[in-house]
C-alpha cells in the first residue's frame, strides 16, 4: 500500500505546534466564554444543591430521590470543597474535564491509526484531526459547561477507548490480558457505571467491545480469569448503584413526564456524533466510512472498526429500546459520550485513504470544521436555557423588605436560590409544600415527574397554604410556578392566594412562571405602586 503524504498533508514542526497550540485554544475559548455569567438551569442547581447538602446527605437522602449514584455529587463536593462554592467554581469540573478530553481523543485517534497501519506522519495528522473535531464538537462543548455528570463520563469514556486501544495491541502482540491497560479499562467501566444511571448501557457496551478486540484462539486460563473475575468485581462493586437504581426506576416509570416518539429519531441519535445540522450529518458521515474503510484494511484495524462502532452506537440503541418498552430516557444528553468513539474514526478518516478520494474526506473534514465552529460561536451568543438573573430582575423592581418568594413546585427554588445567591441579594424563597425532597408528602399527593423529591398537592392542601396566617400577613408574594402544567393544572394555588390581593404583574419566560400578588389593602393605601411589567 502506498502511504506517500501528498504536499497538502506535509506540515513542519514549528507548524504543527503551533496548529495544535490554536485548536486547543480555540477549544478552550469556546468551552469557557460565558461560562461564569449564564445561570445555573434546574438540573445544575440540583447538582450543586446536593453536593452542598454534606456526606451523610449525599449518601443517606440523596439515594432516597434520585434516580442517579450520588457518586458524581460526590465528586462535586470534593471538587467545591477544594475551588469554592461559587458558580465558576462549580463548572470549573466540567471545563477541566472537557480540555483534558480534547488531547485524549487525539491520543487514542493516534495509537488507533498507528495500530491498524498507518504512517506515523499519517497517524499523528488524524489525531490532529480529531483534536479540532473534538474541540469544535457541539455536544461536547455543551456538555462540558454543564454542572452535571456529563463532561465526567465524556472524559472517562475516552480513558476507557485509550485503554482498550492498548488492549488490543497487548492481545495482538500476544502479551496476557492482565496489564496496567486492563486495570485501567476496569476502572473506568466501574466509575462510568457509578456516574449515573445509565451507566449500565456504557458497561455492557465497553464490556462487548473488549470482547471484540480481545476474544482470539489461545486465549489462557488466566486471561479467562482475568476477564471473568474482573467483570465480576467489577458488577459487585456496582451492586450498591443497581439497588439505588431498582429502587426509584417504579415512581419514574409510573410518573415520568417525558414522552418517547420516533419521528427524526435519527437525527436525535446522530446530533450526538455530528451536530444538529443536515449538512453536518453529510460531512460526518463521509469521514465516518472513509475510516472504516482505512480501518478495513487489516484484521486488527476490523476489530479496532468494530470496537468503536459499538461503542459509538450500542448505548444509544440501547436508551432508545429502554425508551420504547420501559420508560424515556434524556437520549442526547445522556449519550454525549458517544461523541468521542465517532470523532476517532472521523479523524482516521480525514487521512486515511489514497488517491483522489483523500481529497473527498479532507473537503468533508474542513465543511464539517467550519459548519461546527460557526454553531458553537452560534451557542455561546445565545441565551440561557434558563434565565434566572432576568427573572429575579424583574421581581426586584418591586421587592421590598417582608415579601416572600413561594416556590411550587419545591425545585423551583434550587435554581432561584443559587441565582440570588450569585446576585448577593436577600430575597429568601419558601419551597412548598417542604425543601426538596418532599419524601413524606401529605395524604393525597403526588409525584408527577417521577421523583420522589418533588410533590403535588391536592386542592385541600393548596387551600390550606394559601389561608394560613403565616401567607396572609405576607405583604407581597411571588407565587414562582416551575412547570404549572404539571403541579398547578388549573392555577389552583394561583387562584387561592389571589383572595384579597391585587396582581402586581407577571413574568414568563419558558418554564419559568411568576406572578407578583400584593395585599388589597397595601395596594389602597398606596403602598408599593402597581408596575405591570413584562
Amino acid at each position: 500500500m502506498t502511504d506517500a503524504q501528498p504536499r497538502l498533508f506535509r506540515i513542519s514542526p514549528l507548524a504543527w505546534t503551533s496548529l495544535v497550540s490554536i485548536i486547543i485554544a480555540a477549544g478552550i475559548g469556546l468551552r469557557a466564554w460565558r461560562i461564569g455569567s449564564d445561570p445555573m438551569w434546574l438540573d445544575e442547581a440540583y447538582s450543586a444543591y446536593a453536593a452542598a447538602g454534606g456526606w451523610h446527605f449525599l449518601w443517606s437522602v440523596v439515594p432516597r430521590y434520585e434516580t442517579h449514584p450520588p457518586f458524581y455529587y460526590s465528586l462535586l463536593r470534593l471538587w467545591t470543597l477544594i475551588a469554592g462554592n461559587g458558580l465558576l467554581a462549580h463548572r470549573m469540573l466540567g471545563l477541566v474535564c472537557g480540555i483534558a478530553t480534547m488531547p485524549l481523543a487525539a491520543w487514542a485517534t493516534w495509537s488507533a491509526a498507528k495500530l491498524t497501519g498507518l504512517s506515523a506522519s499519517r497517524a499523528h495528522l488524524g489525531a490532529l484531526a480529531a483534536l479540532t473535531l473534538t474541540a469544535v464538537a457541539p455536544m461536547l462543548i455543551r456538555m462540558t459547561r454543564e454542572v452535571r455528570p456529563y463532561p465526567v463520563m465524556i472524559l472517562i469514556y475516552a480513558i476507557a477507548i485509550l485503554a482498550l486501544i492498548a488492549i488490543a495491541r497487548r492481545t495482538n502482540e500476544g502479551h496476557p490480558l492482565a496489564s496496567r491497560a486492563y486495570m485501567l479499562y476496569l476502572a473506568m467501566t466501574g466509575v462510568m457505571l457509578w456516574l449515573h444511571s445509565l451507566g449500565p448501557l456504557y458497561g455492557a457496551s465497553l464490556g462487548l467491545a473488549l470482547l471484540t478486540v480481545l476474544l482470539r484462539r489461545g486465549m489462557t486460563r488466566a486471561d479467562w480469569f482475568w476477564l471473568i473475575g474482573g467483570h465480576l468485581a467489577v458488577g459487585l462493586l456496582y451492586a450498591p448503584a443497581l439497588y439505588i437504581l431498582f429502587d426509584q426506576a417504579p415512581t419514574w416509570i409510573s410518573s415520568t413526564w417525558l414522552k418517547f416518539g420516533t419521528e427524526d429519531l435519527w437525527r436525535t441519535v446522530t446530533s450526538i456524533h455530528a451536530g444538529p445540522g443536515d449538512e453536518m450529518r453529510i460531512g460526518a458521515l463521509v469521514l465516518v466510512v472513509a475510516g472504516l474503510a482505512t480501518l478495513g484494511r487489516s484484521a486488527i484495524g476490523r476489530r479496532i472498526a468494530a470496537m468503536l462502532l459499538i461503542l459509538g452506537l450500542l448505548p444509544a440503541l440501547l436508551s432508545i429500546l429502554i425508551s420504547a418498552t420501559i420508560a424515556p430516557v434524556f437520549i442526547v444528553r445522556t449519550m454525549t459520550p458517544l461523541a468521542v468513539p465517532a470523532t476517532i474514526l472521523m479523524g482516521i478518516g480525514t487521512v486515511g485513504l489514497i488517491g483522489p478520494a483523500r481529497w473527498a474526506s479532507f473537503a468533508a473534514f474542513v465543511w464539517l470544521v467550519a459548519q461546527q465552529a460557526d454553531l458553537g460561536v452560534q451557542m455561546r451568543r445565545a441565551p440561557p436555557m434558563q434565565d434566572w438573573y432576568r427573572a429575579i430582575a424583574w421581581i426586584k423592581r418591586q421587592y421590598r423588605p417582608g415579601d416572600v418568594v413561594l416556590a411550587y413546585p419545591n425545585e423551583g427554588a434550587l435554581p432561584f436560590d443559587r441565582a440570588v445567591r450569585d446576585l448577593k441579594l436577600d430575597m429568601p424563597s419558601v419551597p412548598i409544600p417542604s425543601a426538596v425532597p418532599t419524601l413524606n408528602p401529605p395524604p393525597g399527593s403526588w409525584y408527577p415527574t417521577g421523583s420522589r423529591g418533588v410533590a403535588s398537592l391536592d386542592k385541600a392542601h393548596l387551600q390550606a397554604i394559601a389561608d394560613a396566617p403565616r401567607t396572609r400577613v405576607i405583604p407581597t408574594i411571588w407565587l414562582l410556578r416551575l412547570g404549572p402544567w404539571a403541579y398547578d393544572k388549573g392555577d389552583v394555588l394561583l387562584d387561592d392566594l389571589s383572595e384579597g390581593r391585587t396582581s402586581i404583574g407577571s413574568y414568563e419566560d419558558g418554564p419559568i412562571i411568576i406572578d407578583g400578588l400584593r395585599r388589597d389593602d397595601l395596594v389602597t393605601r398606596g403602598m408599593h405602586p402597581v408596575d405591570e411589567t413584562h
